[in-house]
């Protein structure tokens, strides 16, 4: 077992690792990348326990855009990493997982808003959605629960800032603007203490959706 505080550029030099079967995110976030020099494919680690390294998405990938919702329409499908994907498909209304965890990007060459977007596993992990909100750090302060899409926090609870999450059921995607735009944050079932634990820089936020829309 091997703890680690900061960047490790190669971990085989290093530590003379050059496979990792479980990790533990004990706080922060993570960028796990599958090359030495922060090259190749790359795994967004949130806090929690990964046993085996299926658990963060490791494994021959698989992404299918599609132009209209609930998986109709045109389609392309995705098994590396695409610097470029708006000759490929003029929209995207919906988006398969067969493998992998994704990060996709607003902009052409890895740049613009991105959302880190994971294989849907079972049909249990999207049936049930829940998560408590808090105005301040620790689970301190206000707490709201949420069962279902909320296209603004302020509106509807008060609440422009959240220092600490609860996310008991399902995933979640938390936008830094109401109506879902800004920046975007994957929430995975876990506690988050701090607003830095979801890899946010404040505690802004405008709005909450159930992950099950991106599949």
């Amino acid at each position: 077992m091997i703890e680690i505080t900061e960047d490790c550029s190669s971990l085989q030099d290093r530590f003379h690792f050059n496979e990792i079967y479980s990790l533990n995110v004990l706080e922060g976030s993570w960028v796990l990348y599958e090359l030495p020099n922060y090259r190749g494919r790359q795994y967004l680690l949130r806090p929690g326990e990964y046993r085996r390294y299926h658990d963060w998405g490791a494994m021959n990938a698989k992404i299918t855009f599609y132009e209209d919702r609930g998986f109709q329409g045109r389609h392309y499908e995705c098994s590396s990493d695409h610097s470029n994907l708006q000759p490929c498909f003029s929209r995207c209304n919906s988006i398969r997982v067969d493998s992998g965890c994704w990060m996709l990007y607003e902009q052409p060459n890895y740049s613009g808003s991105q959302v880190s977007v994971p294989p849907l596993r079972n049909k249990q992990q999207t049936s049930s959605h829940r998560l408590r909100i808090y105005e301040r750090e620790d689970y301190r302060g206000q707490m709201v629960e949420l069962t279902e899409d909320c296209s603004s926090l302020r509106d509807r609870f008060h609440f422009s800032e959240i220092h600490s999450l609860h996310v008991l059921e399902g995933w979640w995607v938390l936008y830094e603007m109401p109506n879902y735009r800004g920046r975007q944050y994957l929430l995975r079932p876990g506690d988050y203490r701090h607003y830095h634990d979801w890899g946010a820089l404040d505690a802004r936020v405008g709005s909450l959706r159930r992950a099950v829309d991106f599949y």
